[in-house]
C-alpha cells in the first residue's frame, strides 16, 4: 500500500517541479544561452563552400555571399558526389559538376542535349 502513496506523491512532485519550470521559464531560460554546448553542428553556407573548392568563374558563388544570402548554401549530397568525383577521376571543379549533371540526366531519361529520351516524345518546334 505504501508504493501507491510514493507513486502519488512522486508523480505530484514531478507535476508541480514541471509546472513551475514551465511557468518561470522567461526568468531561467536565458541563463541556458551562457552554457556552452558540447557538440554544435556547424552552420553550412555559400562561403564554406567556395572554401572547399565549389566555385569557379562558371559558377560563381561569390555573389551569393556578397548578396548575403541566408540559404544553407549547396545541396549537401551533390557536394558530397561532386567532391568524389573531382577525387576520384581528378579533374576540376567545372568538369566534376558537369559529369555529375549528364549523370543525374542519364538516369532521369534524359539526354545530353536536354530532351527527353522517351520513345513517346514529341516536340513542335
Amino acid at each position: 500500500m505504501g508504493y501507491l502513496a510514493y507513486s502519488f506523491y512522486l508523480g505530484l512532485f514531478v507535476i508541480v517541479i514541471a509546472g513551475s519550470l514551465y511557468f518561470t521559464r522567461p526568468y531561467w531560460s536565458p541563463l541556458l544561452t551562457r552554457v556552452p554546448y558540447l557538440y554544435t553542428r556547424l552552420p553550412q553556407s555559400f562561403q564554406h563552400d567556395i572554401e572547399a573548392g565549389l566555385s569557379s568563374s562558371a559558377f560563381d558563388l561569390s555573389a551569393n555571399v556578397e548578396a548575403g544570402d541566408s540559404r544553407q548554401g549547396l545541396d549537401e549530397r551533390a557536394k558530397s558526389e561532386v567532391q568524389a568525383i573531382m577525387k576520384r577521376r581528378g579533374v576540376g571543379f567545372d568538369e566534376a559538376r558537369r559529369l555529375y549533371m549528364e549523370d543525374r540526366f542519364k538516369k532521369n531519361g534524359i539526354g545530353a542535349d536536354g530532351r527527353p529520351r522517351d520513345p513517346k516524345f514529341v516536340s513542335f518546334s
